[in-house]
């Protein structure tokens, strides 16, 4: 079990017992940062959540506000936030404009383009909600979680091409290529990005898919779902041509986890490894 994994279950605990004493009431915009809020012991004082605040568990009960990116004044406004914590991508400006109007004290968390930036956006809650001697050692177990991993990384043999499919939209997937959480992930993990000859999320057609060959396609567990399960995105034909068909590799993992570049991080990376190549992943200590 990572330092990590042990932090969540001692601080998640606390925060019932420490919240009301603190007195701040907390509306979060971004998944991450509720898990950081949680895991820094503060998850009593968060009085709503994003649509993305899947993590703890104790989060999903809260009131919501919408997703992150779709946000409206009037329903932050109804829960007389003290604070409202935004991620980098938080919207629209209007919404925080109008809060800012009525005086609400909003931060705005910095950009983590690398897992290694996490510990960045640790030490920004922990500032923003008087929790930073515990922000501070939580960043340290982070770093040192990601080290650990990265370091079994390094050990493994070879670089199996991955390709994310975020949706099937059409006639075409739409997977993930450079510029993306989904790139950042592949490659912390040993892989190699199928889909990077080109920035952001596309569509990419039957040709371009069969000539790029991933070994492995990547799905998040909840748009697989959406779909009809991973199994029928394997069975397209632009699919089950490639390696990654033909063997019927796949790995689905939950988005949050994956691609939210939380305080789990390290141990997502860990996990995607794994998946990726399981017998060389045992044999380097994952």
């Amino acid at each position: 079990m990572t330092r990590i994994a042990l932090y969540f279950i001692g601080l998640v605990v606390l925060s019932s017992a420490t919240a009301w004493a603190e007195g701040k009431r907390i509306v979060v915009a971004g998944g991450d940062l509720t898990e950081i809020v949680f895991a820094l012991g503060s998850g009593g004082d968060v009085v709503g959540v994003d649509q993305t605040s899947l993590f703890p568990q104790e989060a999903t009960s809260l009131p919501q506000i919408g997703y992150v990116r779709r946000l409206a004044a009037e329903g932050i406004l109804s829960l007389s936030p003290d604070l409202v914590l935004a991620a980098d991508d938080a919207g629209p400006k209007i919404a925080f404009d109008q809060l800012q109007a009525a005086n609400v004290t909003i931060a705005r968390a910095p950009e983590t383009p690398e897992p290694a930036d996490i510990a960045k956006k640790i030490a920004f809650v922990g500032e923003a909600i008087g929790k930073k001697a515990a922000a501070d050692d939580l960043a340290t177990a982070f770093l040192a979680d990601l080290a650990s991993v990265k370091e079994k990384v390094a050990r493994l043999p070879d670089r199996p091409k991955v390709l994310f499919i975020l949706s099937v939209q059409g006639t075409a997937p739409l997977v993930g290529g450079r510029d993306t959480a989904a790139h950042v992930m592949i490659e912390a993990a040993g892989g190699e990005n199928a889909a990077s000859a080109f920035d952001g999320f596309k569509p990419m057609n039957k040709e371009a898919i069969l000539a790029a060959q991933p070994d492995v396609i990547l799905m998040m567990q909840q748009h697989a779902q959406r779909i009809g399960g991973i199994e029928k995105v394997m069975a397209r034909p632009e699919i089950s041509l490639t390696p990654a068909g033909q063997k019927n590799r796949h790995v689905t993992m939950d988005g949050l986890f994956l691609l939210g570049f939380g305080p789990r991080t390290a141990d997502a990376i860990a996990e995607l490894a794994a998946a990726l190549q399981p017998e060389a992943a045992a044999a380097a200590g994952f």
